[in-house]
């Protein structure tokens, strides 16, 4: 493997997104696939409502042919590849379900939070059966360390807590313009330095397909956005990355690659909890991002402020996972 593959990997992503948008672009906008905006959210998102959704379609799609074309002409497709691109379909799939149902239907909420959490922990299961057949691992590495724990069965409920937590936090982080194109990026980038680093080479040209599906779609997706990637695409892109991240066995480095995400779920976390409890809120409104913007921070100042934050701990992860 060389840097060409680097180079085919990201630019294959990159060019099949930027070609496919804006043909599916007005396609979506013709079937009437608007974005509904929640009533309760900030008022100045309001007139982003009838922005066309599902983008995250155009992303599964440059992430399938640019994986399988790059890992089959450098000769790594194997299982890893195969896992990864099930998750990503299978997650994307109950995400276009739930986009479906709110676009279609004019159902705001879509999905309900149960039938979303059985579809999830479904195809968690048949990750792990998978993932136990072809002989992986069920150990965790603890970072700074050369200590693993051996979870055994066990490490089948890891795999459902880890897949069904981080495809929503993702999911959760999707609320601004091209906030989750960067920032999910960002974190690819992260781990497939580590993936190359330690020879999955399968793992890396995936990681690089996502980051070029990403920077195509984050064309159309920066502010203004022509178009949303949806639940389809938030709900694809975090299985997958927990996915990369229990491949590579740094599942716990997850914590802080994906800090961002993290941060995002606790907000909602504790916002509720205090609501509940107190009958107070922490935030201004939660997700944490949406806080930021009611203290009079501009949509873009955000972003840029939470991808480079996200630079800060994708780095910091790397340095830990290959150096440490």
């Amino acid at each position: 493997m060389s840097i060409l593959a680097i180079i085919i990997a990201i630019l294959v992503g990159f060019i099949v997104t930027v070609a496919v948008s804006p043909l599916f672009i007005p396609y979506l906008r013709k079937l009437k696939f608007g974005q509904s905006i929640r009533e309760e959210g900030p008022q100045s998102h309001q007139k982003k409502t009838g922005t066309p959704t599902m983008g995250g379609i155009i992303i599964m799609l440059s992430i399938f042919i640019t994986t399988l074309s790059v890992a089959w002409i450098f000769d790594q497709l194997n299982v890893s590849t195969f896992l990864l691109l099930f998750v990503t379909l299978t997650f994307g799939v109950l995400g276009f379900l739930d986009d479906f149902i709110k676009v279609v239907m004019k159902r705001n909420l879509g999905l309900t939070s149960l039938q979303k959490l059985i579809g999830q922990i479904i195809i968690s299961i048949i990750f792990y059966l998978i993932f136990q057949a072809n002989g992986f691992s069920s150990a965790i590495s603890i970072p700074f360390t050369d200590f693993e724990v051996n979870l055994g069965i066990l490490y089948m409920g890891f795999v459902i807590f880890w897949l069904v937590g981080f495809s929503n936090a993702v999911n959760l982080t999707d609320g601004l313009d091209g906030l989750v194109s960067g920032t999910a990026a960002i974190s690819f980038g992260a781990f497939s330095i580590i993936a190359w680093q330690q020879e999955q080479f399968a793992v890396a040209i995936f990681c690089l397909a996502v980051i070029g599906a990403l920077l195509g779609f984050l064309v159309f997706n920066a502010h203004p956005a022509k178009v949303f990637m949806g639940d389809t695409g938030s709900l694809a892109l975090g299985g997958a990355i927990a996915t990369v991240s229990i491949l590579l066995k740094q599942e716990l480095l997850l914590l802080l690659i994906g800090l961002v995400f993290v941060f995002e779920t606790l907000s909602v976390i504790m916002q509720v909890t205090s609501f509940k409890l107190t009958g107070k809120r922490i935030f201004k409104m939660s997700p944490l991002h949406h806080h930021f913007e009611l203290i009079g921070w501009s949509e873009w100042k955000v972003v840029t402020v939470f991808w480079a934050a996200g630079i800060v701990v994708a780095t910091l992860g790397v340095a830990i996972g290959v150096w440490v």
